[in-house]
């Protein structure tokens, strides 16, 4: 790998990684408001649905934006994953008494694992598809 190429790894990988972090910060990281539906007394939240949709098309974007500039899709799903998980876990951490929020953790990252895992399955199908590993990754 030439220089400019580790470079790009590196840089974007690092700024995934960043994105990704204030993704779960810009999204979801500062709600921890519960509601109460007052005719059933069912408690739902903190986060409301256009939160978790908007965080998820975050994400995709960053995803595809890095893909698109050629950071390879597997450097991607391990900054999305950690990063996110990371933030999630600091905010997570401060709310609970109990230590449960490593289950939360648990699940947070899995389920980020399994997605962008296979995120970068179809990335790399289409870019072999296509012929080449990324428009920086010349081979």
């Amino acid at each position: 790998m030439s220089g400019s190429r580790a470079s790009l790894q590196i840089g974007g990988t690092i700024t995934v990684a960043v994105l990704a972090a204030l993704s779960w910060f810009g999204w979801m990281g500062w709600d921890n408001e519960y509601t109460t539906d007052p005719v059933t007394g069912a408690t739902s939240g903190p986060y409301a649905a256009w939160q978790v949709v908007g965080c998820a098309l975050t994400l995709l974007a960053v995803f595809a934006g890095a893909v698109t500039v050629g950071v390879r899709p597997v450097f991607v799903s391990l900054a999305i994953t950690l990063a996110f998980t990371a933030a999630w876990t600091v905010t997570a951490s401060g709310d609970d008494s109990t230590g449960l929020y490593l289950v939360g953790t648990v699940l947070v990252f899995g389920g980020l694992a399994v997605t962008t895992l296979l995120a970068s399955v179809v990335a790399t199908a289409i870019q072999h598809r296509r012929g080449h590993a990324g428009v920086g990754d010349h081979q």
